[in-house]
């Protein structure tokens, strides 16, 4: 930890820090993004209610590693693997690392490690542990933008990290 970083506040997953007059959030545990396509070319997409927008919104499956006391020391690759069961009820026969990239670089130091979720079979339902209420949508590709869309035009927020799925998806 720098010599010049003040913590500002301490929560249970983020803290509120402060660098060089630089206020902003540290992510206590890394980020998992799975980007996840069906034989039949959907990209599987989840729904929730998120608090500090206050709308529900469509985003990536995604969640954090090791933030369980019985995860700790949790691999990127099986904490993608656990959150793509848990949220959507697929699992990846293959987990592949794309890339680690900033969310929001001016107001948070998270890295979201992105991971191509291949070879899916449908084993549970998903929709989330008991604190998530997830709704599970499989688009497909060819109909996205649309779909896309008429959500955010019924009022959903659209997580723009759906777009870079879209870009990887287009060049795999």
């Amino acid at each position: 930890m720098p010599n010049n970083l003040k913590t500002c506040y301490h929560g249970r997953y983020l803290h509120l820090v402060e660098r060089d007059g630089w206020e902003y959030v540290s992510r206590l545990h890394p980020v998992v993004v799975m980007i996840a396509c069906t034989d039949a070319d959907e990209l599987i997409l989840v729904e929730q209610y998120r608090k500090p927008v206050d709308r529900r919104t469509i985003e990536l499956p995604a969640g954090l590693v090791g933030d369980q006391n019985h995860d700790r020391g949790e691999s990127l690759i099986s904490a993608a693997t656990r959150e793509l069961i848990e949220e959507t009820g697929y699992e990846a026969g293959r987990m592949i690392e794309i890339m680690r990239c900033p969310t929001s670089s001016g107001m948070s130091n998270e890295i979201a490690a992105f991971l191509m979720a291949e070879n899916l079979q449908k084993i549970g339902p998903g929709g989330g542990d008991d604190s998530e209420d997830i709704a599970v949508h499989c688009v497909a590709c060819s109909d996205i933008d649309d779909w896309l869309q008429r959500q955010y035009q019924a009022g959903l927020c659209i997580d723009p990290k759906i777009y870079t799925a879209l870009y990887w998806l287009q060049h795999r």
